[in-house]
């Protein structure tokens, strides 16, 4: 196993709030009854604290909006070379056990991919994606998950190509390019998450394939509607630990030298 890949889970899986905040509430507490140390109980105030703050109120918007408005909602209509679309969006463990599609958040992916295959019937397509877990049997589980879905989504399974091997952004932007070997003019639509589209576009950018964003899956109602409270601290929690992996992933990936910029622009 790469020792930078499972590096990275690891470090996700400590630093990821709602896991970080549950950490530090469980140490404060066992602190607090071990010892009575009154540093143990600042330790539990600071998770209940945040785990309100982030689960309730809006500030999750607010760090997910920029990552979201940065590339436009793509509203195009000249011919292209082909669609790329990014795994991760599939729940393979629920589908493949059932024989049934199942999706995650990220659903509108494969929505979008459908559509867009549709409408431009020419067009080249692509599934890029293998297994981001850490812990992986290395059957093609997202790219099978995948195979169900196309009929119900009006598209021949055969017609698309498919990436099986890449377990980040970083890889799914460099095997794409070795899998679809694009030429200088041509225009390639990249589907994915608008919050994981700066990323993204960045690896593109760096291993030299141009892309053109079309971000989906949007999270927040734009710019000037993000003091909405959640009424449920999972909800809260949950953006906030998308978001955050998100300018944690940006920060590493440019100091790794895996995207062009620090924050990929238009």
């Amino acid at each position: 196993m790469d020792s930078f890949f499972a590096a990275s889970k690891m470090f996700w899986f400590l630093v990821a709030p709602s896991n970080l905040l549950m950490l530090l509430g469980g140490f404060g507490l066992f602190l607090a009854l071990a010892s009575g140390r009154r540093w143990g109980l600042g330790l539990l105030a600071v998770s209940i604290v945040g785990w309100g703050v982030l689960g309730f109120s809006p500030v999750s918007n607010y760090l997910l909006n920029p990552l979201e408005e940065r590339f436009p909602i793509y509203r195009g209509d000249e011919p292209i070379t082909g669609v790329v679309l990014l795994g991760g969006a599939e729940v393979p463990e629920v589908g493949l056990a059932r024989g049934v599609p199942a999706f995650a958040n990220a659903g509108e992916r494969a929505i979008a991919f459908g559509a867009l295959a549709r409408k431009h019937p020419e067009a080249r397509l692509a599934f890029i994606g293998g297994s981001g877990q850490l812990f992986s049997d290395g059957v093609a589980s997202e790219a099978r998950m995948m195979q169900m879905t196309l009929p119900d989504l009006g598209i021949a399974p055969d017609r698309v190509e498919y990436e099986v091997k890449s377990r980040n952004t970083a890889e799914n932007a460099e095997f794409a390019k070795e899998l679809l070997k694009p030429k200088p003019g041509e225009r390639w639509l990249l589907v994915t998450s608008a919050f994981h589209m700066p990323r993204a576009v960045g690896c593109f950018r760096k291993v030299g394939f141009d892309v053109i964003p079309y971000p989906v899956d949007f999270r927040t109602a734009g710019p000037n509607q993000l003091n909405e409270t959640f009424s449920r601290t999972a909800v809260g929690l949950d953006m906030a630990d998308v978001s955050i992996k998100e300018w944690v992933g940006l920060v590493a990936y440019y100091l790794s030298g895996k995207t062009s910029a620090l924050f990929p622009a238009p």
